[in-house]
């Protein structure tokens, strides 16, 4: 008997009355004691690099949604060197996402983003 074997049981099939519902409530699931958060924004104008900005020096990582901004005058490229420049102060990483590129994922010190998809 393989250890997974012992872990999950003899190998048999199971039902849905093998498993219990567990109610988070009866869980401390407190929450701000992580050292990284990972906050979102919706970015529609260059000022709103700012609160990134110190999201990343403070350690979060952040999902930005760029949808609002046009592409073609040229704020989106000067928002994305920003970012680009503060990953780089803190050692950190930035990649641009999305079928239509419309999400910008930044990662303070010691995060780095994996740019392949999981399968």
């Amino acid at each position: 008997m393989g250890i997974m074997s012992k872990i999950l049981g003899g190998g048999g099939t199971h039902s849905t009355e093998d498993y219990v519902e567990l109610n988070l409530d009866d869980f401390d699931t407190a929450r701000g004691e992580a050292g990284i958060q990972v906050r979102f924004i919706e970015i529609s104008e260059h000022r709103d690099a700012i609160p990134i900005k110190d999201a990343i020096y403070d350690g979060d990582i952040v999902i930005a949604d760029i949808t609002r901004m046009s592409p073609s005058d040229g704020v989106v490229d000067r928002v994305l060197e920003d970012l680009r420049q503060v990953a780089r102060e803190v050692d950190g990483d930035v990649v641009v996402k999305g079928e239509k590129e419309d999400e910008i994922i930044i990662a303070p010190t010691g995060v780095t983003i994996n740019r392949e998809k999981l399968s």
